[in-house]
């Protein structure tokens, strides 16, 4: 059984598994999406929903054209991309280049997926941020609302084909690789990264060390930052500003607090080295951010 076969776009097969949903776009429809301008971008070619999958295996020594996402969440499975083996559990996402030779089955205790098919031309980018084979495999967090997206993506997919069907799938698609990236670098609830941002957000008006802030949750602050850089792109100093920064927009978009008091309610004594501070992120001062327009 090969869950890229060419066959309609609400394709079931008979010895599959007991309550599969499997959609395959018809070939010619994916060449004519992948030229289509609304759809060039990300084609999905096929999609699908393999609850229980019991002797569920897949083998294919060159590949295949599109990009594999899948999604178990329940039961185990394993997964092999070229001399790569990584075992797969209940939140786990693997991506699957594309022309990448790989196997993937189903264990003792058989995983149900979601998986989908991708083409296009900003595929290698969208799907770069998500968790791949070894060390960066993680656990999906927000398990019900991607699942919730992938059955959408298969529902939008067992109708028959057309030009805005196919370009609502491409950006449920779109929706679901974005969700996918985000839930693989934010911090799960109650770990050191977590609790240290949540620290940070409730002391927006002070000044917490490096240092001081690694003790508070029981790492070393070179592991804090590797962990601030992996999940924020900047240290927890360079955090901890942000949060400065979009309260003190919020302070002068909704209230007619003096610029000196904004800064004082966003941990600056020195209103002059506030202002300094808020040009350099926003190219503009405190008082012409608060005159320009919005909304």
């Amino acid at each position: 059984m090969d869950d890229s076969t060419e066959t309609s776009a609400t394709t079931a097969r008979p010895e599959g598994f007991a309550g599969q949903r499997l959609c395959v776009l018809p070939r010619p429809r994916v060449a004519e999406a992948l030229a289509a301008p609304a759809t060039r971008r990300l084609v999905v070619t096929d999609a699908g929903y393999f609850p229980h999958a019991s002797g569920h295996r897949r083998t294919r020594t060159t590949g295949v054209p599109e990009t594999i996402v899948i999604l178990c969440v329940a039961g185990r499975g394993t997964v092999r991309i070229g001399d790569d083996t990584t075992a797969v559990g209940p939140g786990t996402c693997i991506t699957i280049p594309a022309l990448a030779p790989h196997d993937y089955w189903a264990s003792d205790d058989p995983w149900t997926i979601w998986w989908m098919h991708l083409r296009g031309s900003d595929v290698a980018e969208l799907v770069a941020p998500l968790p791949g084979l070894g060390p960066t495999v993680r656990r999906v967090q927000g398990l019900d609302r991607v699942s919730a997206l992938f059955d959408e993506l298969v529902s939008t997919m067992e109708r028959p084909p057309s030009d805005a069907r196919l370009l609502a799938a491409s950006g449920v698609a779109w929706n679901l690789l974005s969700r996918l990236a985000v839930d693989a670098v934010l911090p799960a609830e109650g770990t050191p990264l977590e609790r240290a941002m949540r620290y940070l957000e409730a002391r927006v008006d002070g000044s917490v060390s490096v240092t001081e802030l690694a003790a508070l949750v029981g790492i070393s602050p070179s592991h804090l930052g590797a962990l601030f850089r992996e999940a924020t792109g900047g240290g927890p100093a360079s955090y901890h500003s942000s949060l400065r920064m979009a309260r003190a927009r919020s302070l002068l978009d909704t209230t007619s607090m003096p610029v000196g008091q904004v800064a004082t309610a966003v941990g600056y004594l020195d209103p002059l080295y506030f202002s300094r501070q808020f040009r350099r992120t926003h190219d503009v001062s405190p008082s012409e951010y608060r005159a320009l327009r919005k909304g």
